[in-house]
């Protein structure tokens, strides 16, 4: 935190500082531990205009959100803030020790892992620049402002099957499959029955500047849709891998595996949001980052 003395040892350190990340700190400082938070500022959702599905916060920017909660956690004098990233972490529970991306060191008894993850996009020429705009991944999250109109699905592997049967409850629904996944006739029979249509033959781009957007097929038909979903894989940041940390693979992509109090397989460390669970939201980061906070503090007052 500018102007302010950052200490050498923490009670806990926090290795990420969005939405889990705020929400474990806030109990701890509520608890009046010394913690530090390091955050590198690349929120996942980081391109969304505006979030959805958070009690009490729905249609806020998330920039706000996160701006908001940041200043309040910052108002408890007992913690620190480093903007920038984690560079290596060593040592055991009661000594850990982060080096950080200027070279300095701190020390800490406990570890929160809160980096997030990377969303790994099918290559496609326009989608890069439109995820988070026009392209999404989360229905609870944007299918309701998509007008009930127009939605499509992009398929990139099988998980297109599971979006395409959801899907139909925000709108006219069209799975396009992109040579990338054939239904069986069992699952033809599934979406039919959710009134989901089906086109085949391999997408070419994506165009179209909102608030929808066109897809392009190989022989140059275009669809119009109010906006297009699609299943990303998740990568952890290659620190993240680097400590070591059970990990759980899923169709979704891997994340660190945690018990029901968001300890990992490394006695001392705890991790939480969106790293720690394959299907991500404000809310469950938000969730996520309470039990991380107080099962950490538990930790320090009663033993792992």
């Amino acid at each position: 935190m500018p102007g302010k003395e950052l200490f050498m040892r923490y009670d806990v350190i926090l290795i990420g500082g969005s939405y889990a990340g705020l929400s474990a700190a806030l109990q701890l400082a509520r608890a009046r531990r010394r913690i530090l938070v390091v955050d590198a500022g690349r929120r996942r959702n980081r391109a969304v205009s505006h979030s959805h599905g958070f009690l009490a916060q729905d249609g806020m920017p998330p920039a706000e959100i996160a701006e908001t909660a940041r200043m309040q956690v910052l108002a408890y004098p007992t913690v620190d803030w480093v903007q920038g990233a984690v560079e290596d972490v060593a040592g055991q529970a009661d000594a850990f020790t982060v080096t950080l991306s200027d070279g300095t060191t701190r020390e800490a008894r406990r570890l929160i892992v809160a980096a997030g993850v990377e969303d790994v996009l099918p290559v496609l020429p326009g989608l890069a620049e439109r995820w988070g705009r026009q392209v999404f991944h989360c229905p609870y999250c944007h299918g309701y402002e998509l007008g009930g109109t127009g939605i499509g699905v992009l398929a990139s592997s099988d998980l297109a099957m599971h979006q395409a049967l959801m899907l139909p409850d925000w709108g006219e629904t069209t799975l396009f499959l992109n040579d990338a996944f054939v239904p069986d006739a069992a699952q033809h029979d599934q979406l039919r029955a959710r009134g989901a249509r089906v086109v085949g033959g391999a997408v070419a781009r994506l165009e179209g500047e909102g608030p929808g957007v066109d897809i392009v097929m190989d022989n140059g038909r275009v669809f119009a849709l109010s906006g297009l979903f699609v299943a990303t894989s998740l990568r952890p940041a290659p620190l993240v891998l680097r400590m070591g940390l059970a990990t759980e693979e899923s169709p979704m992509g891997v994340t660190l595996r945690t018990d029901a109090m968001k300890a990992t397989s490394t006695p001392g460390i705890f991790a939480c949001g969106d790293v720690a669970r394959a299907a991500g939201s404000v809310a469950f980061a938000v969730g996520d980052g309470a039990m991380a906070g107080m099962a950490t503090h538990r930790s320090l007052m009663f033993g792992l």
